[in-house]
């Protein structure tokens, strides 16, 4: 086989979340359809509901794209780490509001009821997605639910779509979770979906999709359960641990040293199992030099 000779600096597992940088598998591509429902049905809110690092941020990044092409005006924001009193300022800050609009001496909440009744009157859906609403302050939460509950024509027109942690999602306040109309649940990637994201990833960036192996995929599924997030990182630290032995293919075996050697311990918590009578696989100390490049 060719050794690949794509610079190590392009590394097809360094995500983002830039709408044209996220995988669409089929579960992706179910999730954002049942989003895209409810601008059709002029629904009020929707849930995305899945374990840390199951790509919720990556979907509503991509949904934002995704409702923008259907017509609506869709913006993102966060509510991670925000303050009492932030949110409102920093969504209106995200809405392309006029010089005029913007300078109005309105509260911000009015400000945000005259944007949805200009979108109203255009018959443009206004689609809010609300990245960690698990993390939502008080106020946050209670403006949001004002947003979903609210009867007026103006708000006719909105969607709202928040994403929760699966561990946080029974402990929202108020009666968001029974108001949505559609709830997603990301489930963890099987080995199918694992290997249809290495091959993405690795195309996409110019680089043969042999370089992984169909066992190499079905490790990293396994030493990761599944997590999207662990198995971009597993396979980002895979793959500069193959350059540096100059491997022509990742193995399983390079990848279980790897995760040994390379991996965060928050996140390489527990050895993965093994049946009885299993040698125990050597570390290679050419790996432990990679580890070292990356502190």
């Amino acid at each position: 086989m060719v050794r690949d000779t794509t610079p190590p600096q392009w590394n097809p597992f360094d995500g983002s979340l830039a709408a044209g940088d996220f995988f669409v598998g089929p579960a992706q591509e179910e999730a954002l359809a049942r989003l895209e429902w409810l601008v059709d049905e002029q629904q009020r809110l929707g849930l995305v509901v899945g374990p840390n690092g199951s790509g919720k941020s990556h979907l509503a990044a991509k949904a934002v794209w995704r409702l923008g092409a259907l017509g609506a005006e869709a913006v993102l924001l966060s509510l991670r780490g925000l303050r009492d009193g932030d949110w409102l300022e920093l969504l209106l800050d995200r809405l392309p509001l006029d010089p005029l609009s913007a300078a109005e001496p309105l509260r911000p909440w009015q400000k945000l009821e005259n944007r949805l009744r200009e979108n109203t009157l255009l018959e443009r859906p206004t689609a809010l997605v609300f990245d960690d609403l698990h993390e939502a302050t008080a106020d946050a939460l209670a403006g949001i639910e004002r947003l979903v509950s609210a009867a007026e024509p103006r708000f006719s027109r909105l969607l709202v779509v928040g994403t929760v942690a699966e561990h946080a999602a029974s402990q929202l306040a108020g009666d968001l979770v029974g108001r949505a109309a559609v709830r997603v649940d990301l489930a963890p990637w099987s080995e199918a979906e694992t290997g249809r994201f290495l091959a993405w990833a690795l195309l996409r960036t110019g680089r043969s999709a042999a370089l992984v192996s169909d066992s190499a995929a079905a490790t990293l599924t396994r030493l990761a359960s599944g997590v999207p997030r662990t198995i971009c990182q597993l396979a980002r630290l895979t793959v500069v641990a193959a350059e540096a032995e100059g491997l022509d293919q990742l193995d399983p075996l390079t990848v279980e040293r790897v995760w040994r050697e390379l991996m965060p311990a928050s996140v390489a918590t527990q050895e993965p199992r093994r049946h009885e009578g299993t040698e125990q696989t050597p570390v290679n100390p050419r790996v432990r030099a990679v580890r070292r490049l990356w502190g």
